[in-house]
């Protein structure tokens, strides 16, 4: 069984080779009509080793971490491949959600030239813009089979929600907390004209958030704080932890609060309260979205497994020796069956770099888990 997909890599191996080619990589899966490289897993792991020597880790805390996701990387790429064949297959429509993710993508920027926003990604993400796009598409048809699949064919009751609260009630004793979002419209290294300015655009922007525009949008459009890309998410906070000031505003309002700019010495600060816990029990009211999460995290792990196991059971799947599938259907045969293809393929450089570059999307869009950044230039 040929696939052109592939055979766009396996280029004739002659007696005599161009000056220009060299052997670079190798095909170690196919799935369906796709192909996973030798090069893709070790690029995830470059990127891996790259991210965390960023938060920090020691060598040691690295090389641990690395031993025990490495052998995974193959089992995530055939995922992903997968759930996107699988998109297609159901005919799920997301160009418009394309489309509005990049338009939202640019306003983050800040860059209304396309040929500079082009330019923009592709030095943020080393991608074409073109290719930027598809995986941007692909991410979210990712999201839209996972949604429709898994996650919409798992509930939990108000019984169980219920029978948790109360079995654990000492989880929802709480300290008094309010939680923020801000806009920061900066007047650093501004005149006192260009500081009129930026008071009257914060008063404008309240008075949109007051009329019920999504203040997190408003935040990724206009804000000059770090947390813009977040949409304002400036974390949670108890009483002693803001200036004086601050904290009796905010502490006495109700959720979806929006204070008027608040003059600092970097420009007017814009707050939204999102929510306020009072101190004691919180009722299961308050707390009856947190319940379905914690109980539906442990469902959905092995639900999604469920899910990839039976694609991987209809799939066209091949895996060349040397390499392991950690999620393998049972019982299915992935045995490499034309061996005399699996050899090297000859690419040029700038082929590899182009349909075979390390993708990292900008700004990824989230999935299940997402972390809450707490920084804030509130405090």
């Amino acid at each position: 069984m040929t696939n052109m997909k592939y055979l766009s890599l396996l280029l004739c191996l002659g007696t005599a080779f161009a000056a220009d080619v060299t052997v670079i990589e190798q095909i170690v899966a196919k799935v369906n009509g796709d192909i996973v490289t030798r090069g893709e897993l070790e690029r995830s792991r470059r990127q891996m080793e790259a991210d965390m020597k960023q938060r920090g880790m020691t060598a040691a805390q690295i090389q641990e971490a690395l031993r025990e996701r490495e052998k995974n990387f193959l089992r995530e790429r055939i995922d992903q491949l997968l759930l996107v064949q699988k998109g297609k297959e159901l005919d799920l429509k997301v160009d418009p959600d394309v489309t509005k993710y990049i338009a939202e993508l640019q306003l983050k920027s800040k860059i209304a030239d396309p040929e500079k926003f082009q330019a923009f990604v592709k030095e943020q993400t080393g991608m074409s813009y073109e290719d930027f796009k598809q995986e941007t598409k692909n991410s979210i048809l990712t999201q839209r089979v996972v949604g429709q699949e898994v996650q919409g064919r798992i509930s939990v009751s108000k019984a169980e929600v219920e029978k948790y609260y109360n079995e654990h009630k000492d989880e929802f004793n709480r300290d008094e907390r309010v939680f923020l979002r801000q806009i920061l419209i900066s007047t650093e290294g501004k005149d006192a004209p260009a500081i009129a300015a930026s008071e009257k655009k914060a008063k404008d922007i309240v008075a949109r958030a007051r009329k019920g525009e999504k203040f997190y949008e408003l935040a990724q459009a206009n804000s000059d704080d770090p947390t813009a890309q977040q949409g304002g998410d400036a974390g949670s906070f108890t009483k002693g932890q803001l200036r004086k000031e601050i904290e009796e505003m905010v502490f006495n309002a109700d959720r979806g609060f929006v204070s008027d700019p608040i003059k600092q010495g970097n420009g007017f600060l814009i707050l939204r309260v999102d929510e306020r816990f009072k101190k004691g029990l919180a009722s299961m009211d308050e707390v009856e979205q947190e319940i379905r999460e914690k109980l539906f995290r442990p469902m959905f792990e092995p639900k999604m497994r469920e899910y990839l196991t039976r694609l991987r059971t209809d799939a066209f799947l091949e895996i060349r020796d040397g390499y392991l599938d950690t999620g393998a259907a049972p019982g299915k045969d992935t045995r490499w069956q034309d061996p005399a293809q699996l050899r090297p393929a000859t690419v040029t450089k700038e082929e590899v770099a182009n349909k075979l570059g390390h993708k990292k999307l900008l700004w990824a869009i989230p999935v299940p888990g997402t972390h809450r950044p707490a920084t804030s230039s509130s405090r």
